[in-house]
């Protein structure tokens, strides 16, 4: 069986291309894939994740999920693949096959994927073959959550928000207006 080549690019705020090539071998199945791709990326791989098969187009397709979060739904047309059941061969339908990996839906670190080879031999472990630029520390992203909320425009420590997400404001009215107010009387 071949192996597969995958470059695996890495969607950041900066402007620097960060990706890794990792090969891999054509019958194993995703969980190893998406050990191996947060594995080079030094990302430690204890947050929910899921494979999308996409197209030319980076749309997302059908869903390869770390854990099987159907519950016996029977309403869902078609449920997610789990990705130790899912072999990676068969999903591909194109010779440059494209897949998104989506790592921590809170954070939302998305990894761009796509077959760019074959090789001969196939390899018992993947292999990371090539790392261009640095991988940004995973908790980086919890930085930049701060700087929205407590920033310019953000929440800060003297604006709060009620039960339903609105900021306090000032209405121009004081206690003092409503001390005569009994709501009893009306």
């Amino acid at each position: 069986m071949p192996g597969l080549k995958f470059r695996v690019l890495l969607d950041t705020d900066k402007n620097e291309e960060v990706f890794r090539d990792i090969l891999i071998s054509d019958v194993s199945d995703f969980e190893a894939f998406y050990h191996a791709i947060l594995k080079s990326f030094d990302f430690k791989g204890d947050q929910m994740a899921s494979f999308y098969v996409s197209n030319e187009d980076w749309d997302k397709g059908h869903e390869i999920s770390l854990l099987d979060m159907s519950y016996d739904d029977d309403s869902i047309d078609s449920p997610a693949t789990v990705m130790k059941n899912a072999i990676i061969k068969d999903f591909l339908e194109e010779p440059d096959q494209r897949f998104i990996l989506v790592y921590d839906f809170m954070k939302m670190w998305i990894f761009l994927i796509e077959l760019i080879g074959y090789d001969r031999t196939e390899p018992e472990t993947p292999e990371m073959l090539l790392a261009i630029g640095k991988a940004p520390q995973e908790d980086s992203r919890e930085a930049l959550e701060e700087e929205l909320f407590q920033g310019e425009g953000g929440l800060d420590a003297e604006e709060e928000e009620d039960d339903f997400g609105f900021d306090e404001f000032d209405d121009d009215y004081s206690d003092d207006d409503l001390s005569d107010y009994n709501e009893y009387e009306y």
